[in-house]
Formats: structure tokens, sequence, C-alpha cells
């Protein structure tokens, strides 16, 4: 299982966001972090590094270190805005 660890940025809009949303976010979160590339709604990233999450209207933005077993979230925001 890897470990998931949060910008700061994504920390504080986590905290913004209604605790339905967030809690809804962060479990999607850790269901993934037990096997990211078989889970579905994640897919690679194309033009740019990491992967994305779909939660709804929300994506997440994040990358995989398979030597520490770490899942960097970089980025939360609405479809239209993440990709930015």
């Amino acid at each position: 299982m890897y470990q998931l660890s949060y910008s700061k940025t994504v920390q504080k809009r986590l905290m913004r966001l209604p605790k339905s949303l967030a809690h809804r976010i962060v479990s999607k979160l850790e269901a993934m972090a037990v096997d990211p590339y078989t889970h579905s709604g994640v897919k690679k990233l194309v033009g740019r590094e990491g992967y994305r999450l779909r939660v709804g209207d929300w994506r997440v933005i994040f990358e995989i270190n398979d030597g520490q077993l770490l899942i960097l979230v970089m980025e939360l925001d609405t479809r239209g805005d993440v990709y930015k």
C-alpha cells in the first residue's frame, strides 16, 4: 500500500471544501492508494508528468513514487481549472 502525501495547497483546499466533499475525495484517495495503477478513475496525464483521479466534477493530480511507495497529491480543483 502506498502512503499519501498532500501538498500545502491541496491541504488548504481540502479545509475550505464542504466536509462531505472533502471526506469523499480523501476516501477515494485512500482506496486508490492500495493499488493506484489498477484503480478505476485513474488515468495517466498526456503532455505532463503524473496521473489524475476523477471524483465527480473534481480532479486530483498526483505523482507516484514507486521506490518509496509514496503518492504525492499535487493539485485539487474542478475539471475546468485543474488543467490550466
